[in-house]
């Protein structure tokens, strides 16, 4: 299964490749990811377009998620005997830790058919079970919490926090490209730092990550 998200990486990058990695500060997971000395200068114009057009944003542990999973790992309260959805999963990180922390079941979401061909890639090398949805719009309302790390960088991503409150009871979004959330549901309560790994040259000023939690109405029975 790697060797179909290598093929989907070298449609964008032709030159890079994945390596079998294990995470800084999170030796338990290993994740296929970008190789560590893929270039950090400019791109060719032509590969810079093929970027723009489908960026395989799914070949890096972006930080928010790196910093999420390992909350998780830490507080596996929050997760143990859960339903848990990973909205917008990417590489699979927090769906991962979410399912190694103890939950029941974990639904990794991404509207992104090459995030989650190596979402499931990455779940065979940790040997754990996930199950997957292509949009938010085909998830039920019965979870029991839900996760979102490193998608409100796109503003057009802000009307998810509206859909995702609504599928469970408590929603958890980590994000290190934002200082609050315009939705007085949403209360800071965590942060930490991390940059995505590998680092290809992401500026420090990224590596603040930051925690918010909503209760829902649903919280209420």
């Amino acid at each position: 299964m790697i060797n179909h998200s290598i093929t989907a990486l070298r449609r964008t990058l032709p030159d890079a490749d994945l390596q079998i990695t294990q995470l800084p500060s999170l030796e338990q997971i290993r994740l296929a990811l970008i190789n560590a000395d893929y270039q950090t200068g400019p791109l060719a114009a032509d590969v810079m377009h093929r970027v723009i057009a489908n960026p395989a944003y799914w070949a890096f542990c972006w930080g928010s998620g790196l910093a999420l999973a390992r909350w998780l790992l830490n507080n596996p309260k929050t997760v143990s005997g859960k339903r848990v959805v990973d909205v917008g999963c990417g590489c699979g990180i927090g769906a991962i830790a979410a399912k190694l922390a103890g939950a029941a079941e974990v639904v990794a979401c991404d509207n992104d058919e090459d995030a989650l061909l190596i979402t499931r890639a990455n779940a065979e090398l940790n040997d754990i079970t996930l199950d997957y949805s292509a949009d938010v719009a085909d998830l039920s309302s019965d979870f029991d919490l839900v996760l979102m790390a490193d998608v409100l960088y796109d503003k057009s991503n802000y009307p998810l926090l509206q859909s995702i409150k609504n599928l469970a009871p408590q929603t958890i979004v980590a994000d290190s490209r934002i200082g609050s959330i315009d939705d007085e549901d949403f209360q800071l309560f965590h942060t930490d730092e991390a940059l995505t790994y590998p680092n290809l040259g992401e500026f420090d000023e990224f590596k603040d990550v930051r925690f918010f939690r909503a209760f829902s109405p649903l919280a209420a029975g």
